[in-house]
């Protein structure tokens, strides 16, 4: 399968090991590679449903010079929606804590932006989740937050924890871009190369 990207070193640039995780269900061969302080600001003007892609896209512009003729990067950013409020990594469990009753009761969206870049390659999307949950107590987000220390999550949840099993009542489009990266997708622009 995906015979292909036989001819590339695919490499992932992300720290997440849930990323890691999910692009090894794929059955491709990859290294990580990470820099280190990468610019993830964007302007305040940008659409919210845009901010993934574009940081995806600057991720990728840093890697640029160093790719060799064979790479393919695979770059990621995934953001929360709540309204048109975007929620990032939370600094320390009251912020943590703060985003999760954001999200209680409501249905936020999910977005994730994907570049794939080479030398002779550049693909970008993004793809968009739509996730609701039940209304949720105090204790069980305190007991979530204490437990689970969500501070390396957009949005301050992992679907595949204890909170997503307990507080998530309907999801549209894809679970595994949630998690943070739309493998799916993924597929389907690898394979097409």
């Amino acid at each position: 399968m995906l015979d292909n990207l036989k001819k590339y070193n695919i490499v992932l640039a992300s720290n997440s090991p849930r990323r890691r995780e999910l692009l090894a269900g794929l059955g491709i061969e990859f290294t990580v590679k990470v820099l280190p302080d990468i610019d993830e600001s964007y302007s305040p003007t940008l659409p919210a449903t845009e901010v993934a892609e574009y940081i995806a896209e600057k991720k990728a512009k840093a890697y640029k010079s160093l790719l060799h003729a064979d790479d393919l990067i695979i770059t990621a950013d995934t953001v929360v929606i709540v309204g048109n409020k975007i929620l990032g990594k939370p600094h320390d469990a009251a912020e943590a804590k703060e985003m999760i009753r954001d999200i209680s009761g409501k249905t936020h969206c999910v977005v994730t932006g994907v570049c794939i870049t080479g030398r002779d390659v550049h693909r970008s999307f993004s793809v968009s989740t739509d996730v609701s949950f039940s209304q949720l107590t105090d204790e069980e987000i305190e007991y979530y937050v204490e437990r689970y220390k969500p501070f390396d999550k957009a949005g301050a949840y992992g679907i595949q924890e204890w909170i997503g099993f307990i507080g998530v009542t309907s999801l549209s489009g894809s679970y595994y871009n949630v998690m943070g990266l739309p493998v799916q997708r993924i597929y389907t622009e690898l394979k097409s190369l």
